[in-house]
């Protein structure tokens, strides 16, 4: 529409929108004939053209901004994947809003995960580049979980307030909380699971539950990593984050801490906005790619090996417990040994 709709106008998509349509072959590049007689899409159905993320598709075509090129096009955590500089392989990030999306670089290879991650498109900066793929894990239950204890417990007023009270205790005293109130997604996929707070003793306080909150997140985050370095055989070495999530030190300091690797926070939070920017700057040469840096705030572990695999075992055991509460999915929980 921007560029005049059904008047001449342009209709095209990048690589990584077409390819959340399930419909895209993500070796070619195009669209697979195979997937689109699988999902019965009707012979009259025009799809759009597939192009890179970063090249000029076509101009504005009225309004105060007229004639401007419409350069850049972008999914939404591919666009933070880019606005977080990470170009090359092996870099990884993490938007932490109401759930959490990981995505990490592997290059110019598509990896296929056999630990429960979904292998896509990361971007591709050019009509003649090639494209870069990425691991995806996505966690349904991140923020939603500080949510509910605002709104449906009402034991919290605001994100604010949940971290300063984690922050007052050291440890969450033997509670484990598992916000999977929708199932399990990344990189477990059990549709049977069910949240479960366990641990419980009569010196458990709310600071304890809200601590394990954050914990639980942060495990969630830790479990998707895990799977990420069995797929390529290499371990993350630093986990850039942006999201609501964020914002809070406390939060990144438990992340870096249970998850035993650096995390980095950019001082431009807006790292979706900023990764669309950059594919339509790169487009006309406003930037270069490798070239545009990012300030940051970097939080490094201050627990022990040892401490963190202690607390990971624990974790483990907490996830084996929340499975099996939906029966009529039939699912083997026998199936969660190799994870």
């Amino acid at each position: 529409n921007l560029t005049g709709g059904i008047k001449g106008g342009v209709h095209v998509t990048d690589v990584t929108n077409a390819s959340r349509t399930m419909l895209m072959n993500i070796h070619s590049l195009r669209w697979d004939q195979t997937l689109i007689e699988f999902f019965n899409i009707p012979n009259g159905v025009i799809l759009p053209e597939i192009r890179s993320c970063s090249e000029v598709f076509g101009r504005m075509v009225d309004g105060p901004l007229a004639e401007t090129k419409i350069a850049g096009c972008i999914g939404d955590q591919q666009a933070a994947l880019l606005g977080q500089m990470c170009f090359l392989s092996g870099q990884a990030k993490s938007t932490f809003g109401t759930g959490c999306f990981v995505l990490y670089n592997t290059g110019r290879k598509p990896v296929i995960s056999e630990h429960g991650l979904l292998t896509t498109v990361a971007f591709k900066m050019g009509a003649h580049t090639d494209p870069i793929y990425a691991l995806e894990g996505s966690v349904a239950v991140a923020g939603f979980a500080a949510k509910w204890l605002m709104e449906n417990l009402e034991v919290v007023d605001s994100y604010q307030d949940l971290t300063m009270k984690a922050d007052t205790v050291e440890n969450t005293n033997g509670v484990h909380f598992v916000p999977a109130f929708s199932g399990l997604y990344a990189p477990y996929w059990r549709s049977d699971a069910r949240g479960t707070i366990s641990g419980l003793t009569m010196e458990m306080t709310d600071a304890h539950l809200m601590r394990a909150t954050l914990e639980g997140i942060c495990f969630q985050t830790k479990d998707v990593l895990q799977s990420m370095q069995s797929d390529t055989g290499h371990p993350t070495t630093a986990l850039n984050v942006d999201g609501g999530m964020s914002v809070s030190d406390t939060f990144l300091q438990i992340l870096t801490n249970l998850c035993g690797i650096p995390v980095v926070r950019p001082k431009m939070v807006e790292t979706t906005a900023l990764g669309a920017a950059l594919a339509a700057g790169f487009a006309v040469g406003v930037w270069r790619m490798h070239s545009v840096k990012s300030d940051c705030d970097t939080y490094v572990p201050t627990i022990c090996y040892k401490e963190q695999k202690t607390k990971y075992d624990m974790w483990k055991n907490a996830i084996k417990q929340s499975i099996g509460w939906n029966r009529d999915n039939d699912e083997d929980n026998d199936d969660f040994a190799g994870f």
